[in-house]
């Protein structure tokens, strides 16, 4: 329902942001990594943001990049895992390093971040480790090339490793190629 905010930041802390869009000013509750992306009050600010409306009142959630707010929904969609931890989970680690506990069943890492026991990091792994092909992951220092997401989650359902289809995506990627070119590419280096 509000994809964005963008305006004036008057108001920030580690876990509240409130941008002034002119007409209105939106207050939303935001993690800590999103709190240090934020710019200095009285200067511009833009979020993406996700709305929630349900009986005990309404809900404005914040995040300073898209993949954030990707694993935010994500996160949500696990029982027992509600906005409040979702955010507690995002403040306690950076995106593709939790990403990467996941994917690598690191239980004891992901038990450390406040609020998450062994039994929910359990929950968190067997739900999402299968969900992570939509978003991006990089394993450190090989970060998927901008827009070559979807090519990497199609060699994926090939049944390719994660970090072997990162490494050839990245090695053959040019920024105008398309999906086709980019894959047949792709798929050619993992074969050889």
């Amino acid at each position: 329902m509000i994809y964005s905010v963008r305006g004036i930041l008057i108001e920030k802390n580690p876990a509240n942001a409130v941008i002034d869009t002119g007409a209105v000013a939106f207050e939303m509750s935001i993690s800590a990594s999103t709190y240090q992306q934020l710019p200095e009050t009285g200067q511009k600010a833009h979020v993406y943001t996700h709305f929630v409306m349900r009986e005990d009142g309404v809900y404005l959630y914040g995040f300073s990049k898209m993949e954030e707010k990707k694993l935010f929904l994500l996160l949500i969609t696990i029982s027992k895992v509600g906005p409040k931890l979702a955010l507690a989970i995002l403040s306690g680690m950076d995106v593709n390093k939790f990403m990467n506990a996941v994917m690598n069943s690191e239980i004891g890492l992901i038990s450390t971040i406040p609020g998450i026991g062994k039994k929910t990091a359990e929950r968190i792994v067997v739900e999402l480790r299968d969900k992570f092909g939509s978003m991006s992951v990089s394993t450190g220092d090989e970060p998927v090339a901008g827009g070559a997401e979807d090519v990497v989650s199609a060699l994926l359902n090939l049944g390719y490793s994660r970090a072997d289809c990162q490494k050839a995506v990245n090695k053959i990627y040019k920024t105008d190629s398309g999906f086709e070119e980019l894959f047949k590419g792709a798929l050619k280096e993992l074969s050889s």
